[in-house]
């Protein structure tokens, strides 16, 4: 078995020559911003939100996603991270919310947030307990209410989607097939494909059958190896990236990447860097 460090270089020379051949041929990936979910961060964001942005965008990331406690702000300090945002020339393109926020009471002060920080995109990151079909029905009607009302701002819902959404209900329905099927084309199917590949999903055959509606992906990898799961940094687990992002950029519509650690055995700002690197080798950007 190839150690770490030799698995990685054989990674990055194995990525190298994909994106080569892709480039020979015509078909070289579009250079999209390379954003990070703040929960990747969120030990460090907690003790310093202005830093913890400011030592992000000195790596070279793009764009971030703030998660739920974002919607805890008040204009004011919404807005000082807005100058934030604009003084390191990072962008906010979307948010995640937990499903209280999709309601008529609580939709006004997350566009009033996410319009400040000039995110276009309230993404449901959780839809709390559902049970059944009709359950998941439930959450897509709650997601098309919410998009027709974000619709009238020029903002769009989202949904993120967790492990459970790809195993078979009891009647042999696949909870992601209800949210996709019974919601608005204009809502966004947020993909998570760590999440996706834990419940024994196809990233790729997701995206297939779903053209148009990826605005964003969370690109976090995942091992079935005992003990990893999703401890291991993009690259090193079982995620087809090249085919992944060849297929995300032809049909999914995707407008940027978020990368996603959740744990590993690095600090979080440590891991962040490294991701940021392994994007680089595996995409070619």
């Amino acid at each position: 078995m190839l150690k770490p460090s030799s698995r990685r270089d054989f990674i990055a020379l194995a990525a190298a020559a994909l994106t080569t051949t892709a480039r020979l041929h015509g078909a070289a990936r579009k250079n999209l911003p390379i954003g990070i979910q703040l929960y990747s961060v969120r030990g460090d964001l907690k003790k310093d939100l202005m830093d913890t942005v400011r030592g992000i965008a000195k790596m070279g990331y793009q764009c971030v996603e703030f998660y739920a406690p974002y919607y805890s702000w008040d204009r004011a300090y919404a807005k000082s991270v807005r100058k934030l945002l604009d003084d390191t020339g990072m962008r906010c393109f979307s948010t995640h919310n937990s499903a209280s926020v999709f309601t008529a009471e609580g939709l006004p002060k997350a566009i009033e947030l996410n319009q400040i920080i000039g995110s276009k995109t309230v993404v449901m990151a959780h839809p709390g307990k559902v049970e059944g079909g009709d359950g998941w029905k439930a959450v897509a009607e709650k997601l098309n209410r919410a998009s027709e009302i974000l619709a009238k701002d020029g903002m769009r819902a989202g949904y993120h989607n967790h492990n459970p959404e790809f195993r078979k209900l009891p009647d042999g329905a696949v909870p992601i097939d209800i949210v996709a099927g019974e919601t608005r084309k204009e809502v966004v199917l947020q993909l998570d494909v760590a999440n996706c590949l834990d419940s024994g999903g196809d990233p790729v055959q997701y995206i297939q059958a779903h053209k148009g509606r990826i605005q964003s992906m969370h690109i976090k990898d995942w091992s079935a190896e005992k003990g990893k799961a999703y401890a291991v940094i993009l690259g090193d687990g079982s995620a087809q990236w090249p085919a992944i992002f060849d297929t995300a950029e032809k049909l999914a519509g995707v407008e940027y990447y978020l990368i996603e650690q959740e744990a590993c055995a690095h600090s979080e700002m440590e891991a962040a860097k490294l991701s940021l690197d392994a994007y680089r080798r595996l995409h070619g950007g």
